[in-house]
């Protein structure tokens, strides 16, 4: 069969495997997927770790870099979190990415397991629909200097520390003062990250579609303090005023320790993950599966 993508990686959550020598369920569904791939026409490549852990021979293994120098589809077998990782990585190659959910909600990895064969064959063929989220880039400035540079495509988290009391967290946008947020620390959310993190504190659910950004306090001292949603044209800058063992979080994967004085700035990257649908994939269904809108009634 002629399908459009040729070189397909396939990127996935790993378990490594058992004392009895079973293979584990993820090992499984990377076999299957990487057969029907080949049935389909398709050359398949395994990323390193996830071949090494898994146990895989008989398909060529790449790192990250070299799948975005040398193929033309990512499929990511996993939740979320193992899409929000190579999605950041595969970003700059421009490489899409076709999410296959073996986690619990699968908002962004959305096809069903059980279901890929039938979602993937007309996909492999051209029929999909393109969903491109901007990334972020988060910095830490500490006496004028970066300390940390990273991406996020969720959220920024600012958190107190464990054992400590709440943190004072001075907010800018673009250099105008927003507020002083005395909380249990605050979530700079793109419309990505609108069902993660944020959603749990009060934040707005934001199509993704839309160019703005949730900047939510969590555990606010003063109940009116309250999310806002800002352009994402603009920085969100957040000082570090008071507080201690603060520490700064970006997609849940990444962490910075802060120090009094510490400067975080959030502007939208240049740099996009691009994300394959099947035809007629709708945001709003994401919503009515996932939250279980809609039940009981009739």
């Amino acid at each position: 069969m002629n399908a459009k993508f040729r070189h397909v990686a396939l990127l996935g959550r790993y378990e490594l495997p058992t004392a009895g020598g079973s293979r584990p369920a993820s090992r499984r569904a990377l076999e299957r997927i990487a057969h029907f791939l080949h049935t389909q026409g398709c050359e398949v490549h395994l990323e390193r770790q996830t071949s090494a852990n898994a146990g895989m021979s008989g398909y060529s293994s790449l790192s990250v870099p070299e799948i975005g120098q040398q193929c033309d589809l990512g499929l990511v077998v996993g939740g979320d979190g193992t899409m929000l990782g190579y999605a950041r990585e595969l970003s700059k190659y421009k490489v899409p990415l076709i999410g296959i959910n073996q986690g619990r909600l699968g908002f962004i990895t959305d096809i069903p397991l059980e279901d890929f064969e039938s979602t993937l064959k007309p996909m492999l063929q051209g029929e999909y629909e393109v969903d491109r989220r901007p990334l972020m880039q988060a910095r830490v400035w500490r006496d004028g200097l970066c300390v940390m540079d990273a991406l996020a495509m969720n959220d920024v988290v600012i958190n107190r520390g464990s054992t400590s009391g709440m943190v004072e967290l001075r907010v800018e946008f673009d250099g105008n003062f927003v507020a002083n947020q005395r909380a249990d620390g605050l979530i700079i959310s793109s419309p990505t990250g609108a069902t993660a993190y944020s959603l749990s504190v009060g934040g707005p659910l934001m199509h993704p579609s839309l160019p703005a950004w949730i900047v939510a306090p969590i555990a606010p001292h003063t109940l009116s303090n309250r999310p806002i949603v800002l352009a994402d044209t603009g920085e969100v800058a957040v000082d570090l005023v008071a507080g201690r063992d603060a520490s700064a979080n970006f997609d849940m994967q990444s962490l910075a320790a802060l120090l009094l004085g510490d400067r975080i700035t959030v502007r939208r990257s240049d740099l996009q993950a691009v994300f394959l649908h099947p035809l007629g994939w709708s945001y709003y269904d994401t919503l009515r599966k996932k939250l279980h809108w809609n039940e009981g009634v009739t």
